[in-house]
C-alpha cells in the first residue's frame, strides 16, 4: 500500500499542485503571493509523502511550523486555514477518479488521503492552540478576546463543515444542528431543535433497535462508530451514512446526551457499485468473445461446404439458394468479427483516429440489435475529417451508448440521422432521433451515475454518465437538444488533434 500511494503522489505531483495552487490563490484572494501559494503545497505534498514512507505523522513538525510562521504572518484565521486543507482534499478527487490501475482501490486511496488531511490539520491546531496560549500568557485581556475569537473560528469550522454535526440532549431532543447536517438532510435549524431524534430514521424495526444499541454504548463506553448505516431526509429519501457517536457528559461524568457526526456515504456506495458494474461488464466481455469463438469455428466449416456446393452444383434453384444462404453467412460473420472487436477490454493508449471509422463501426454494430427492423438509418459524414486524439475503443462505446439510447426513444420504429462535421479547431458528431424526447428536468439527470428513465431491470443508469466520463476525459463535450414528443439530439464534440491545427 506504501508503494501504491507513494507511487500516487509522484506521478500526479505536479498535478495535483496546479489543481491546489489555483483553488487556494482564488480562496484567498491575494492574501498570499502565488508564488507563496505554490510553495507551500509543493512542501505539503513533501511532507505527505514523507509521512507515508515513515508511517509517522511527527515527520509533519518542521513544516507545520514553517506553515504556522506563513499563516500567521499573512493574518489567516483558523477557519481560513481549515479551508486550505479542505480544498487540497477535493484536489486530489480527479486523478483518483481517472487512476485505472488494476491494483488501485479509489475508495480506499480516497480514505487515506481524507486522513493524512485530518491528521495533518489536527496538529496544526494543537500547534496554533499551544503558539496562541503562549502569546495570550502575557497579556490577559488578549488572552480573553483571543479565546473568544478561537470560539467563534471553531463554531464557524463545525458549522460550516461539510459533515452534520449534531448535539442530542437526553431526552432523546435535538439540540445543535449545522449547516453540513442542513446540506445533508434538508431541515433547516430551525425545523429541527427540539424535535425527537428518530426524525432521520427510516421506518422499521431495525433502525429503532440500532437507536437503542447507539444509546446504551454511548452511555456505557462513551463512544460508537457505525461504519454504514442509512438515515431519511427530509424529503423521504433514504441516504446510507457513516455515524460516529460520542457522549456528553455532565460535570460528573453522568450521560446528559451525545455528540453525533454524520458522513454521507452514497456517493461512496455509487462509486463502489460503479467498480463492481465494470468488473461484472469485463466478464460479460470475455464471454461474449468466447461465444463469438466458438461460432466462428464451425461457420467457416459451412461456409467452405456451401461453396463446394456452389462449384458443384447445375441446377438454378438450387444455386440461388446455396447463393443465398453463403450470403446469411458472411452476414453472421461479419456480426462475429464486430462481436469479437467490441468485446475485447478496452485499450486506454491515445492515437490519431479519423472518426468516420469509428462511426461506422457503430453503427455496423447497432445494426444488428432485433429492434431495428423499422428503424431508418442515414447519415452526412464529411469526408477527410481532421484527425483527433482519443482512444478509440471507448470512443466507440460512447457512440454505441448513444445510438442505443436513441433506438430506446424510437421504441423500433422510426428515423436516426448521424452526421459529422469540422468547425473551430473541434470534430462534431450529431446523433438525432425523431423519438419521444426528454423534458428539461431529465436532461439535466441523464448524465449523472445510475439514472435511468427505463424499467427496472432494462437500463443500469451507467451507459450515458460513463459517455461523459470518456469525453471530458479528451477534454470534449457533449451537449443534448431535445423536447418531448419532438425526439433528441446528442452533440459529441472534440478538439482536433493539437499538432494537426500548428
Amino acid at each position: 500500500m506504501k508503494k501504491l500511494l507513494l507511487d500516487f503522489f509522484k506521478k500526479y505531483f505536479d498535478s495535483i499542485t496546479e489543481n491546489w495552487t489555483a483553488r487556494v490563490v482564488k480562496l484567498l484572494k491575494g492574501k498570499l503571493t502565488d508564488s507563496q501559494v505554490t510553495t507551500f503545497v509543493e512542501s505539503s505534498l513533501r511532507t505527505f509523502m514523507e509521512i507515508i514512507d515513515k508511517s509517522d505523522y511527527s515527520a509533519a513538525d518542521n513544516y507545520l511550523i514553517e506553515a504556522y510562521n506563513l499563516f500567521t504572518s499573512s493574518n489567516l484565521n483558523l477557519l481560513e486555514i481549515s479551508q486550505i486543507f479542505t480544498s487540497g482534499r477535493y484536489s486530489f478527487i480527479p486523478f483518483i477518479e481517472s487512476e485505472h490501475s488494476n491494483d488501485f482501490d479509489p475508495l480506499l486511496v480516497n480514505g487515506y488521503v481524507d486522513e493524512l488531511f485530518e491528521q495533518t490539520f489536527a496538529r496544526y491546531g494543537m500547534l496554533h492552540q499551544e503558539a496562541q496560549l503562549k502569546d495570550l500568557k502575557n497579556d490577559r485581556d488578549r488572552l480573553a478576546a483571543k479565546l473568544s475569537n478561537n470560539q467563534e473560528y471553531l463554531k464557524s469550522i463545525l458549522h460550516l463543515s461539510d459533515s452534520a454535526i449534531m448535539v442530542i440532549d437526553n431526552n432523546e431532543k435535538f439540540i445543535a444542528w449545522n449547516k453540513g447536517a442542513e446540506k445533508i438532510f434538508g431541515y433547516t435549524e430551525q425545523e429541527v431543535i427540539g424535535k425527537p431524534s428518530s426524525l432521520l430514521l427510516p421506518p422499521g424495526e431495525k433502525y429503532l433497535n440500532e437507536l437503542k444499541l447507539i444509546q446504551d454504548v454511548v452511555n456505557e463506553k462513551g463512544e460508537i462508530k457505525i461504519f454504514e448505516t442509512e438515515r431519511k431526509t427530509k424529503y423521504g429519501d433514504i441516504i446510507t451514512v457513516k455515524l460516529n457517536v460520542t457522549k456528553l457528559p455532565s460535570n460528573n461524568g453522568e450521560y446528559v446526551g451525545r455528540n453525533v457526526i454524520i458522513k454521507d456515504f452514497t456517493e461512496f456506495k455509487k462509486l463502489q457499485a460503479q467498480v463492481n458494474q465494470s468488473e461484472k461488464l469485463a466478464v460479460i466481455g470475455q464471454l461474449a468473445a468466447g461465444v463469438a469463438h466458438e461460432i466462428g469455428n464451425p461457420l467457416a466449416s459451412i461456409s467452405s461446404l456451401v461453396q463446394i456446393l456452389q462449384r458443384r452444383s447445375k441446377d438454378e434453384f438450387i444455386s440461388e439458394q446455396l447463393a443465398n444462404i453463403k450470403e446469411n453467412i458472411d452476414r453472421i460473420s461479419k456480426i462475429v468479427r464486430e462481436l469479437v472487436d467490441f468485446s475485447r477490454p478496452p485499450t486506454y493508449e491515445i492515437g490519431l483516429f479519423d472518426l468516420t471509422d469509428i462511426i461506422k463501426t457503430a453503427l455496423g454494430i447497432v445494426k444488428y440489435d432485433k429492434r431495428v427492423k423499422k428503424v431508418k438509418f442515414e447519415s452526412e459524414l464529411e469526408k477527410n475529417l481532421p484527425k483527433v486524439a482519443v482512444p478509440a475503443d471507448q470512443l466507440l462505446q460512447v457512440f454505441v451508448n448513444i445510438l442505443l439510447n436513441a433506438l430506446d426513444a424510437i421504441e423500433g420504429e422510426g428515423n436516426i440521422f448521424v452526421k459529422s462535421y469540422s468547425k473551430d479547431n473541434h470534430v462534431f458528431i450529431e446523433i438525432t432521433d425523431d423519438g419521444c424526447g426528454m423534458d428539461k428536468n431529465i436532461i439535466e439527470k441523464i448524465f449523472d451515475p445510475f439514472f435511468t428513465t427505463k424499467e427496472t431491470g432494462k437500463g443500469t443508469g451507467l451507459g450515458l454518465s460513463v459517455s461523459y466520463g470518456i469525453i471530458k476525459k479528451i477534454n470534449g463535450e457533449i451537449k443534448v437538444k431535445s423536447e418531448p414528443g419532438k425526439g433528441s439530439t446528442f452533440t459529441v464534440i472534440i478538439p482536433i488533434a493539437d499538432k494537426l491545427k500548428e
